[in-house]
């Protein structure tokens, strides 16, 4: 992590003692963990916020054709 930054924040006391010890983390870890998964929720928003706006040429049937399986069935 070459691009860290030290930050200050004023943040409830209980909120972040509730998060560390539901992670088991350290404060940093803890912090990083809640940053990342705010990051992929908006990011999973934006997606799905684009739904049904691309036309896609996709043949479900080649898609199916094209997968490999193993001797029991199973998709690999």
């Amino acid at each position: 992590m070459n691009d860290a930054r030290k930050i200050t924040a004023v943040l409830p006391a209980r909120l972040l003692a509730t998060a560390q010890t539901n992670s088991g983390a350290s404060l940093t870890q803890t912090l990083k963990t809640a940053l990342e998964q705010y990051n992929h929720s908006e990011w999973c928003r934006k997606l799905l916020a684009t739904q049904g706006q691309f036309k896609l040429d996709i043949d479900l049937e080649d898609l199916r054709r094209d997968r490999e399986f193993d001797a029991h069935g199973n998709v690999l």
